[in-house]
């Protein structure tokens, strides 16, 4: 990519700060850059397309220029600021979105960092072309306000539910190695993921050549569990037909709070790599701890957790307890509360395929491997647990394509309105 002069770039925020004479204009057209965003309650997701079809989408040399710089940014560096991260590993290639073909970037930073993101968005100028960012979240509408005053843009708010699914079924009808489960989930040596091919019937885009999905896989219904700071648990029958059955507010929120009064854990990245390093049977009390052996009449081996904690009501046990096995012990209790609220909820609907997403397994594979075995632990071995490859970043890319049908609702009114004065006008007095 060539350089572009400071002295173009100078100009061309100068040219479009002056052509900016409202607080939000509303936007017609679907212009450059293509953004998708998830406002979380602790982590913001954000996507960006890039085109790389070769075909020009810019208007005006000032939209070139300001893409380039766009583009230079994003995709020329993997961290942002102090917190701001690109999950290079994650992108998208050869997929397409609104007829364009391009590649799909995934970028994160912690919530709290918001103003300054919007702060940085500000300098940069990204928004000086585009008037409105599809938003989801709380945190669509807790910044709605800031984005609206420092950025002279509006963040449209697109339910969270539909932004999720919209954004699974995209993401595993364009990546056919997106969904997978655990084998073995506990044995270190003999663990493996295994590759859980997603059926052509749960293809949502338009743009996706149905003929080329196999048969076999996550098909309708199933259910989703999110896992983010709480946890929501919804029954999808049809891209269409989806609805919130169940949820927990024992989810990453729980756990990291844990982690922070009883380890003094600074951050949930810290917590999981202190639990991945105890042994929470130090701290819980099983079975045999109440038995002596397993519980065979009711199916409780001597290994299963009886009471959470439950070690630490004796001061000898207490004392001897880690920082590593509480901190193991708070995952352990949280995936299997997960667990538990996921089966009984797929039980009452009769529903046999649960896929579990949302950043609390984002580079927590030990998270992902406890809920794969208390899944098949609750379900006798009827059920598996079920994960995608993007975990937490759906809801963001659901906003991407609401972008897209926003901006087509748009045009079309635009049209319809046209039409009407066009009628008016030709109309005999």
């Amino acid at each position: 990519m060539s350089e572009i002069a400071e002295e173009d770039v100078t100009n061309f925020i100068v040219s479009l700060q002056r052509r900016s004479s409202s607080l939000v204009t509303p936007f017609l057209e679907l212009p450059m850059p293509w953004f998708g965003l998830d406002i979380g309650g602790t982590l913001t997701k954000l996507v960006y397309f890039e085109p790389t079809d070769g075909n020009d989408y810019f208007e005006s040399e000032e939209e070139r220029i300001s893409g380039r710089m766009i583009q230079r940014y994003l995709t020329a560096n993997k961290a942002y600021g102090d917190s701001g991260i690109r999950d290079e590993h994650l992108e998208l290639n050869n997929v397409t979105v609104d007829e364009r073909e391009g590649t799909i970037h995934f970028i994160r930073f912690p919530t709290e960092h918001m103003p300054i993101f919007i702060s940085l968005v500000k300098e940069k100028g990204f928004t000086l072309m585009s008037s409105t960012v599809c938003a989801t979240g709380g945190g669509a509408v807790k910044y709605a306000k800031d984005a609206e005053m420092e950025l002279r843009m509006q963040l449209h708010k697109s339910d969270e539910l539909e932004s999720l699914i919209k954004g699974i079924e995209y993401v595993a009808a364009s990546n056919s190695d997106e969904c997978y489960y655990y084998e073995d989930p506990l044995d270190d040596e003999k663990c493996r993921k295994v590759t859980w091919r997603w059926s052509k019937g749960c293809c949502a885009s338009k743009h996706i050549d149905h003929s080329l999905q196999s048969q076999d896989g996550l098909q309708y219904p199933y259910i989703v569990v999110n896992i983010g700071s709480g946890v929501s648990v919804m029954a999808v029958h049809d891209q269409n037909d989806f609805k919130r059955i169940s949820g927990s507010s024992i989810g990453g929120g729980f756990f990291q709070g844990l982690c922070c009064l009883l380890c003094g854990c600074e951050s949930f990245d810290e917590a999981i790599i202190l639990a991945s390093k105890g042994n929470n049977k130090n701290v819980d009390k099983l079975v045999k701890d109440i038995y002596g052996k397993g519980y065979d009449n009711v199916g409780l081996p001597e290994d299963t957790v009886a009471a959470s904690f439950g070690k630490l009501s004796n001061r000898e046990e207490c004392e001897k307890a880690t920082r590593a096995d509480l901190a193991h012990s708070a995952l352990v209790t949280t995936t299997n509360n997960i667990g538990s609220v996921a089966l009984n909820a797929a039980n009452h609907c009769g529903i046999d395929r649960i896929v579990f997403v949302g950043n609390f397994l984002r580079v927590n594979p030990i998270a992902a491997r406890l809920l794969s075995n208390a899944m098949d632990f609750w379900s006798r071995g009827t059920k598996k647990a079920l994960f995608l490859q993007h975990e937490g970043y759906f809801g963001s890319v659901g906003c991407l394509e609401e972008l897209v049908a926003v901006t087509e609702m748009r045009r079309k009114q635009r049209e319809d309105s046209l039409s009407q004065s066009s009628n008016s006008s030709s109309s005999p007095m």
